[in-house]
């Protein structure tokens, strides 16, 4: 799976983008989430608040219960704000 972090998320886990195969359970976003968070102490800061990160599989925003495999594609950045 094709992992792609954005601004205060890249600085934190102090990674751009990474490629991991994620375990059969690790099936929605939350999971990966909780997957993430288990390789360290970088992952569980990034996600600390995880209502202030939002997400998109395969470049489409989704939802914390969106299906995910290894072949997809997850970003995971700040809430977007405009002006």
């Amino acid at each position: 799976m094709k992992i792609k972090y954005f601004a205060w998320v890249a600085e934190i886990i102090d990674k751009r983008e990474e490629e991991i195969k994620v375990p059969e359970h690790v099936t929605d976003v939350k999971t990966l989430i909780n997957f993430l968070c288990t390789m360290g102490g970088s992952y569980e800061a990034a996600f600390a608040n995880r209502k202030q990160i939002k997400f998109a599989i395969n470049q489409k925003i989704s939802r914390s219960d969106s299906k995910i495999t290894n072949n997809d594609e997850v970003a995971f950045f700040p809430p977007m704000t405009g002006g």
